[in-house]
């Protein structure tokens, strides 16, 4: 053999190695708006997802392309085995959680608001909702009803028979169905209520913070233990405004409310001497705040200063 055919059988196949690495980045990154949604919606974590979706494209680039019938299917199920695994780790380490435990919260894009479906899945509520369900629940729930996988390609990705899959879908939708929050609001609503409660929040005005909250409103806050933050949920108007209207944030600084989309839905980013503080989530219904969700842990704020793509 000469040295010039050497030299072109030693390439051939890293250059064949390199194309199908190539290949697989065009498949995983066309998907990856959508998977990282999987991976958030079962974990609640948008650092965990990227973990995942980290540990996932690994895993990618070691399959043969040519022995995959769908790529779509193929990668979530890849998402959901490695989330549930990080799932139920993260379930012994909420054990320990000083406080309430709220999901992270993503600044997402206006248009995501307009997909109710997706809005709602990524919502701080609906991931509350799913935090009580068990690991597969979860992931049958998410996969069917966000994502409208197959009970036959859900089985393969949690390691059930597809009878085994109907019978934990119907059981996750009737738990999820008595939990969810009640009712489509419109974008005007939204709006009209979330203005009017940014307004009574800036002026400390008592009477103007009744007149927007629900008479059941629940508030919750996240400090993670590192923040000041309420050790348990707040129920009720009155108690609510008279927190709201009282020292809520230290004195002397200057503090202020922008408006903001969060995970799909209203929601304000606060500010203390310029300073991201937190963020507070607005649950909107018939009019009315029903649901603030207050995050100020420091290591949930690293997606408050940019869009996250969402997708299903």
């Amino acid at each position: 053999m000469s040295e010039r055919s050497e030299r072109t059988t030693d390439t051939a196949e890293p250059l064949d190695r390199a194309d199908r690495v190539d290949s697989a980045t065009e498949v995983f990154v066309a998907h990856r708006n959508l998977l990282f949604t999987v991976a958030y919606e079962m974990l609640g974590s948008a650092v965990d997802a990227e973990d995942v979706l980290q540990e996932s494209w690994l895993r990618w680039v070691g399959v043969d392309l040519d022995t995959v019938r769908g790529e779509r299917a193929y990668l979530v199920r890849i998402v959901t085995r490695l989330a549930l695994d990080r799932l139920r780790a993260l379930g012994r380490r909420k054990e320990s959680y000083v406080g309430s435990w709220l999901p992270e919260p993503l600044l997402t894009a206006p248009d995501v608001a307009e997909d109710v479906e997706l809005a709602e899945s990524v919502s701080m509520a609906m991931l509350l909702v799913l935090e009580t369900l068990k690991p597969t629940e979860r992931a049958v729930f998410v996969l069917h009803e966000v994502f409208d996988l197959e009970y036959d390609e859900i089985a393969e990705a949690v390691d059930k028979s597809p009878a085994a899959v109907r019978q934990i879908a119907h059981r996750a939708r009737a738990h999820v169905a008595a939990r969810r929050p009640r009712g489509i609001v419109s974008p005007a609503e939204t709006r009209a209520a979330l203005q009017a409660f940014q307004r009574a929040v800036e002026t400390g005005d008592l009477q103007s913070l009744l007149d927007i909250l629900g008479p059941d409103v629940v508030a919750l806050s996240d400090g993670g233990g590192v923040m000041r933050a309420m050790p348990q949920p707040i129920v009720g108007a009155g108690k609510v405004a008279r927190l709201l209207a009282s020292g809520w944030y230290k004195r002397g600084v200057e503090r202020s409310f922008e408006p903001v989309q969060v995970n799909g839905g209203p929601g304000l980013l606060v500010r203390l001497d310029g300073e991201i503080d937190g963020v507070l989530a607005v649950r909107v219904e018939n009019g009315y705040v029903t649901g603030l969700y207050h995050v100020r842990n420091p290591e949930k704020l690293s997606r408050v200063e940019r869009e996250t793509a969402v997708s299903r």
